[in-house]
């Protein structure tokens, strides 16, 4: 396809079926080169109707926006579960671990059923109701602003304990994972309370559904490469889950 505004139009409408494109796909169905489609979608930014990628481009309606906990717990439901299930099989006995907010994360908390003492802090209140009755672990509630949406903590008490720990495992939940940009999430206080865990923990652990994949979040907790596992659903798209292999961030799919 040589013209170019068909070109773009093309690249417009396949993005609208499935909210990212590959440049090898494009450049197969298009019957251009590489070179040429990667042309095209710098074009199509500077125009502001799409982002790019690393090999590939997300549309714009991919920016995520917040909601409430309550409606997130009923989106993908099994693929959380799954998730949850493989990331307890990482903990260990006397573990000190951090578990962030979220969905996945508050799955994780009602499948951990651990023998052996270990110690989470938290800023879920949702995660520490679900977690209070083991007794084989000590919960460390984080003290700060209640943000609703998630019914967490923020602020910068919260922050300062934070600023105090050293934690063997952060298991940590995003809104949006981007090659080049890094992780996301909606809110910027969360953003902010996510890097001081990250900071506080040897080995960040990303626990995700397959959804979040090419998506961006109003605020960035961190790049790519300061994570070292993930663990999501087979759904996840296979060309991101090699480029994280090559940069060797451990993978796990349920």
């Amino acid at each position: 396809m040589g013209n170019i505004a068909q070109r773009h139009k093309s690249i417009i409408e396949e993005l609208k079926k499935d909210g990212y494109v590959k440049v090898q796909d494009l450049s197969e169905k298009l019957g251009v080169s590489e070179v040429t489609i990667r042309k095209d979608l710098k074009y199509l930014e500077s125009k502001k109707m799409l982002y790019r990628n690393h090999g590939s481009a997300s549309s714009l309606s991919s920016i995520i926006t917040d909601k409430h906990i309550d409606i997130k717990e009923k989106m993908y439901i099994e693929e959380k579960v799954s998730i949850a299930k493989a990331a307890c099989k990482l903990l260990e006995p006397n573990d000190k671990i951090i578990i962030a907010s979220g969905t996945t994360l508050l799955a994780f908390a009602n499948e951990i059923d651990v023998n052996s003492d270990i110690t989470v802090i938290t800023s879920s209140v949702k995660v520490s109701l679900a977690m209070c009755y083991n007794p084989n672990m000590e919960i460390v509630q984080l003290g700060g602003s209640l943000r609703k949406n998630s019914v967490s903590v923020i602020g910068h008490y919260a922050e300062n304990i934070l600023k105090s720990l050293s934690c063997n495992k952060l298991f940590l939940g995003v809104d949006g994972i981007d090659i080049d940009y890094g992780l996301t999430t909606s809110n910027m206080s969360e953003a902010l309370i996510n890097q001081q865990m990250i900071d506080a923990s040897q080995k960040i652990i990303v626990l995700t559904d397959s959804s979040k994949f090419g998506k961006r979040g109003f605020c960035k907790i961190c790049d790519i490469n300061k994570i070292h596992h993930i663990i999501t659903d087979s759904n996840a798209p296979g060309h991101v889950l090699e480029m994280l292999r090559d940069r060797d961030i451990e993978v796990t799919l349920v």
